[in-house]
């Protein structure tokens, strides 16, 4: 038991804080073998472990693969324009207005993909209008939030949901249909929490004048105008996934490919860079942990959460949503998201119940944002802010995590319960 939790802490420091650049897929990699040579996890464990994961990180990976391709051709710098010009020049607006297309980004490219994708785009949007210090703060910080606070309403919209929709075998519409309402309270319970938080750091106004033309940013208007019929048709594929029985891996990972296959035509999409920048490492990295987190689930860590839950459902359908949430939420934000969802998910097999399946995804989702190191999301945000000359140190994150997201997963979780 204890040799189970020591090479599970070991490997989360190492993911963490990534000492000496080891990166995080062979981080869990090497706490995976670690973890088979001590015995705590067999080569039966393996193979099922693989079963759990492949299809959420193939469909992880190829999100990534086409929000990559349609930022080569400007397609989401071209959205975020468009978006900054309904403010028509006033700050406050445009804040919201970016929190509403940064949601948009979160819900349809996953939350790995709007960090990788819109932080630097947003970071440069703030700069050409030459914000100041504490603005460009603001809207930085609310870009990163809202990429897992808007992480809800469908399937891919995060790994964790894509993990627990394969664990527990609900259906693309059917977990839809239950999220909807929570994601669309997220979303505005975020935007007026983190409007409370940043209103005195806004400036009246903003020259619109100092953003590029949008469409001088489009590389190719034809292949533009083909990606947003593609991206309805993927869609909807996604829905047909249910009616068919295919795993949504096939559409995400295929629709990527070929979207990609498709934009190299053009000329104006280089796929090997495309293919080099996919995040293949989390293969790896998805099916270590996973592994890792199954040996605490042999050390009977999974029992005792079980009880724990087992007794919070005898208190009613609320105190069972409300606890499971916020037990989910504190666990990811002190020890990730990801071993979080899956020891969570692993507890909750035998309860029998939806709500508190649903709710565990909420506190996955929208916990880790307490602290930096809560998610993968966050990781991949700090290293890109990192790269563009931005620090933002731990107690600075820690402090505005813990404020703001304590209410807006309360708000979610009762509109998940409603």
């Amino acid at each position: 038991m204890k040799m189970a939790f020591a090479i599970f802490f070991i490997t989360l420091f190492f993911i963490i804080f990534q000492p000496f650049g080891i990166k995080v897929g062979f981080s869990a990699v090497a706490g995976a073998v670690v973890a088979f040579i001590s015995g705590c996890v067999s080569l039966e464990d393996i193979f099922g472990v693989w079963d759990m994961v492949w299809d959420a990180t193939l469909t992880l990976v190829g999100i990534i693969v086409l929000s990559l391709s349609l930022d080569e051709i400007g397609f989401f710098e071209w959205c975020a324009i468009k978006f900054a010009k309904l403010s028509r020049g006033k700050t406050m607006v445009m804040f919201v207005s970016t929190m509403i297309f940064g949601a948009l980004v979160s819900a349809f490219f996953a939350n790995d993909g709007a960090v990788l994708i819109l932080t630097p785009i947003l970071l440069a949007k703030v700069k050409a209008l030459k914000m100041g210090a504490k603005e460009i703060f603001a809207f930085v910080m609310a870009g990163g939030f809202i990429s897992d606070f808007a992480s809800l309403p469908f399937v891919f919209s995060n790994l964790t949901n894509i993990l627990s929709v394969n664990f527990f075998s609900i259906g693309f519409g059917q977990y839809f249909g239950a999220m909807i309402m929570p994601f669309c309270v997220s979303v505005v319970a975020s935007i007026l929490v983190l409007w409370l938080v940043f209103r005195k750091s806004l400036s009246k106004n903003v020259d619109l004048s100092l953003l590029p033309n949008e469409n001088k940013i489009i590389k190719n208007r034809a292949l533009f105008a083909f990606s947003w019929v593609f991206l309805a048709l993927l869609f909807l594929a996604y829905f047909l996934s249910d009616h068919f029985g295919v795993p949504i891996s096939i559409f995400a990972l295929g629709g990527g490919l070929l979207f990609l296959m498709i934009a190299n035509l053009s000329k104006c999409v280089n796929s090997l860079k495309i293919m080099r920048a996919a995040p293949w490492g989390i293969v790896w990295f998805s099916l270590g942990l996973y592994v890792v987190v199954y040996g605490l689930k042999n050390a009977n860590l999974a029992v005792w959460i079980s009880e724990i839950l087992s007794n919070l459902a005898q208190y009613g359908e609320l105190a069972s949503v409300l606890g499971t949430g916020f037990i989910s939420a504190f666990l990811s934000a002190f020890m990730n998201n990801l071993p979080t969802v899956m020891i969570m998910n692993i507890s909750l097999e035998n309860l029998g119940s939806q709500m508190m399946i649903y709710a565990n995804i909420i506190g996955s989702n929208l916990g880790p944002k307490m602290t930096p190191f809560g998610s993968l999301a966050t990781l991949l945000w700090i290293y890109v802010l990192s790269k563009k000359g931005v620090k933002i140190s731990f107690w600075q994150y820690t402090k505005f995590g813990l404020i703001v997201t304590p209410p807006v997963l309360l708000a979610t979780l009762f509109a998940l319960f409603l």
